[in-house]
């Protein structure tokens, strides 16, 4: 076996695990033992901040590097229209890019039928992109498997 095919098996053994996870619904403080494992490149300073973000409200963080954040991408069947720096997976959602925490709170809280959440591109003034003041708008967006999507929330 490759290290390639080690590494996708080993991704997808993962995501099948990350989905048996559970959350009770409308309970805030259940998150503060949720995990979410984050894919990213070794030296991506603003997917650290994000990171940080996560876990200044209560998340747990695998962070994990690696050199084809593609590959994880195809995996989570992230919209190629949605891709940001980073992807993480957290009970059996995708969570693409600069996403506020409390909006993943809310995925988990809901549990709405998508695939997960995603920011894409790197808007200033979202979690790990902070540059001063500035704060550009932009939406979350909710994706299905089959590629279709709706704004999820805005800021």
């Amino acid at each position: 076996m490759t290290s390639r095919t080690f590494f996708r098996a080993a991704s997808l053994a993962g995501l099948a695990v990350l989905a048996s996870g559970y959350a009770p619904a409308g309970n805030h403080a259940a998150h503060s033992a949720t995990t979410i494992t984050v894919f990213k490149d070794a030296n991506c300073g603003c997917c650290k901040s994000w990171i940080e973000h996560l876990r200044k409200h209560s998340f747990t963080v695998i962070a994990r590097d690696t050199n084809d954040l593609g590959g994880i991408k195809r995996t989570g069947r992230v919209p190629e229209r949605l891709v940001s720096c980073h992807t993480g997976f957290v009970n059996g959602y995708v969570v693409e890019g600069h996403v506020p925490a409390a909006d993943i709170q809310r995925m988990l809280d809901e549990k709405p039928k998508i695939a997960g959440i995603a920011v894409p591109g790197m808007p200033v003034g979202s979690p790990g992109m902070e540059v001063g003041d500035r704060k550009d708008s932009y939406d979350v967006v909710a994706f299905n498997r089959d590629g279709t999507t709706r704004v999820f929330a805005r800021h």
